[in-house]
């Protein structure tokens, strides 16, 4: 049994690390509010582009000389998957839950024998990775001395994905991050970038005539690359409302938990500090009964 010494530095240490978790909830709720608002003004931009480019599709001329990027390379061999993580941890499942949606993907294509090339962007999803899939990674990026991810940031991952793609290193590229739904939901998602991908669920502005200048081919020369950084940064700013979200939610849960500990360890304390000095008096009045 622990002594009331013992007793008292552990209520001691538990307390310290109850501040230091409500402090970062709290860090967590009022970066999540800017995160949020950012992620939420994203989302027309970059589903916009993406419904502007299925558009342009319908109207290409010759779809066999049409680009790469919008139709593929015809193979379906070799496949470049962008495991998007934190560079930081404490927060919750957020990295777990992509990394394992990312593992069954992998899992997959493996056992289809495809051939498997995986870029990580952030350290966390690398740890968890390094281990089964290490020898499949081609590109290790992390962006933790940045205080603030742009569109340079995207830009940077978006110039060599292309990079590779022109270098037909790949046939297929697709991005796993978190969508945000609310601070308690963030749901793993794989959204393919290369070819563009129709989804059944995504709707197509068919009743709108556009009018397009240049031709459509010049175009989808432009806009097809733009659309890969748009969809990255959109994926960065995803995921960035989904980790202060899922924080927030893990340093709520260890703050009550901590609390909970502490209310348990001081009930030991007293019944042990109760228990010592009834002992003492047993002693003390035994000593006096035999004198």
């Amino acid at each position: 049994m622990p002594s009331l010494d013992d007793l008292k530095k552990r209520i001691k240490s538990v307390k310290s690390t109850q501040k230091i978790t409500k402090a970062m909830k709290m860090v967590a709720a009022a970066k999540l509010k800017k995160a949020q608002e950012s992620a939420e003004r994203g989302r027309p931009y970059s589903e916009k582009m993406q419904n502007i480019i299925l558009n342009l599709t319908k109207s290409v001329s010759d779809a066999e000389n049409a680009p790469k990027l919008l139709i593929g390379t015809g193979k379906e061999k070799t496949y470049l998957c962008i495991v998007m993580t934190a560079d930081r941890g404490l927060c919750g499942g957020f990295n777990s839950n992509i990394c394992k949606l990312a593992k069954n993907y992998f899992k997959d294509i493996l056992s289809q024998g495809k051939e498997l090339k995986i870029i990580t962007v952030g350290s966390k999803g690398l740890d968890q990775l390094k281990r089964e899939y290490g020898k499949f990674v081609v590109e290790k990026i992390s962006f933790k001395d940045r205080k603030k991810i742009t569109f340079k940031e995207a830009e940077e991952v978006g110039k060599l994905i292309l990079k590779l793609f022109e270098k037909e290193e790949f046939d297929k590229c697709v991005l796993f991050f978190n969508n945000f739904k609310n601070v308690i939901t963030q749901i793993p998602q794989a959204q393919q970038i290369i070819p563009v991908e129709k989804k059944e669920n995504e709707k197509i502005d068919e009743e709108k005539s556009y009018e397009f200048e240049p031709e459509e081919d010049e175009i989808l020369e432009d806009l097809l690359p733009k659309n890969i950084s748009t969809q990255v940064f959109k994926a960065f700013l995803e995921n960035a409302a989904s980790e202060q979200g899922s924080r927030m939610t893990a340093m709520d849960n260890a703050t009550r938990n901590a609390g909970d500990l502490v209310d348990k360890l001081t009930i030991n304390y007293n019944r042990s500090r109760q228990a010592s000095i009834t002992k003492e008096l047993i002693e003390i009045i035994s000593g006096a009964e035999s004198l």
